[in-house]
């Protein structure tokens, strides 16, 4: 089965979509509103099943040798003592891959090298589509309509086309945190990989990148909207006590470099991803918090898994049924799992329940960390035939 798509969004989802629609022989569209690719978001952390899903579609080795593996790591208190070890080894073991660390900028032009150029049309806005046909999906696309057998809505945690085909839903709501984050202006002589530091309604973590450089985040308990004229200062001054490397960390930062984002999330899940021939894929569908390190990972799980749907299914509705009931369920429990995470995380407040969850982390057994990563990582894509 062919046919044409348009996809809204041309973030990594959606362009992880459209490669596997492409793969499977469709003809393919971007609509990506922004009109310059910014690629904004700094630095990403791939687990095995986003890695998995990226293989599927035929860019993941491209992406690995872009990336850094994570070895080595784990979690600590702000004066530097370990409650748990990450053990990359071990993970590529049981998984077959570490942890592999990446700029969102290379990730986002390996993805758009594996597309023809003129499928993406970047600066451009989509209204309302007219799913008045049966079998075809009439698109605004800037001053033009374009046609197509399929819609992929992959056009972020504000989707505006999620809100028109559920309107009844409440939409994303703020997560009770913001993030400033940025990749640091030159390398630096790490100790570990991966790190991330758990303070009282604060977190610090950082990954190693490919070129020596890293990128860093700083995640804080914060009310909505709220801005710094200094980020970076405002940082260093929070931070400044910290253990090491993170005074190194930002000392290596350029103010500009600085992101802040504050983070929203889909509590309410939706009661399907498919509205007739428009289906909803990553954060427009399942948009979760990043305390598991899985919102990107799950978009290419989705991406995977539709390009499967319409290879094997014989019809877009059938091939749209069994994506809805292959990816809501995994989805949604994902980021459950991930609002869980941050509750026991970072969101964490009170000194006393602080201190009982550190002790309960170092207390645990030492494979802990690796089951608890195990449980949303080990996923194996579905076959992607023509």
């Amino acid at each position: 089965m062919g046919g044409t798509a348009v996809v809204v969004g041309g973030g990594i989802g959606g362009l992880a979509a459209a490669i596997g629609l492409h793969r499977i022989g469709w003809d393919v569209r971007v609509a990506e509103r922004s009109a310059t690719l910014a690629d904004a978001g700094a630095g990403i952390s791939l687990h095995a099943n986003g890695l998995r899903a990226l293989d599927a579609l035929g860019v993941g080795t491209a992406v690995r040798a872009a990336a850094r593996p994570q070895y080595t790591g784990g979690t600590r208190t702000p004066d530097g003592r370990w409650l748990a070890r990450m053990d990359g080894a071990a993970l590529e073991r049981a998984l077959g891959t570490p942890i592999m660390g990446i700029r969102r900028a290379d990730l986002h032009r390996l993805l758009r090298a594996a597309l023809p150029v003129p499928c993406l049309r970047t600066g451009v806005t989509v209204s309302a589509p007219d799913r008045a046909a049966p079998d075809r999906v009439a698109v605004p696309v800037a001053d033009e309509m374009w046609e197509a057998d399929l819609v992929v809505a992959a056009d972020g945690v504000g989707s505006r086309l999620r809100a028109l085909l559920f309107p009844e839903h409440p939409g994303p709501v703020y997560a009770g945190s913001t993030v400033l984050r940025a990749i640091t202006d030159q390398p630096l002589d790490l100790a570990t990989d991966f790190e991330l530091t758990w303070g009282e309604g604060a977190e610090f973590g950082h990954i190693g990148l490919a070129d020596g450089r890293a990128e860093w985040h700083a995640v804080l308990t914060a009310p909505p909207g709220g801005r710094h004229t200094d980020p970076l200062g405002m940082l260093r001054r929070r931070f400044g006590g910290w253990h090491d490397p993170i005074p190194a960390l930002l000392a290596a930062t350029r103010p500009h470099a600085v992101l802040h984002h504050d983070i929203h999330e889909l509590v309410t899940p939706l009661r399907s991803f498919v509205a007739g021939r428009v289906v909803l894929l990553g954060d427009a569908a399942h948009a979760m918090t990043p305390n598991l390190g899985q919102g990107a990972c799950q978009a290419l799980e989705d991406a995977a898994t539709l390009a499967a749907a319409l290879a094997t299914q014989t019809s877009v509705p059938s091939a749209l049924a069994r994506y809805d009931a292959e990816r809501r369920p995994r989805s949604q429990a994902v980021a459950r799992a991930a609002r869980q995470a941050g509750r026991m995380g970072q969101r964490l407040a009170h000194p006393v329940a602080v201190g009982l969850r550190n002790t309960a982390l170092r207390l645990a057994p030492s494979g802990a960390t690796m089951r608890a990563i195990l449980r949303h990582a080990d996923w194996t894509p579905p076959r992607l035939e023509r």
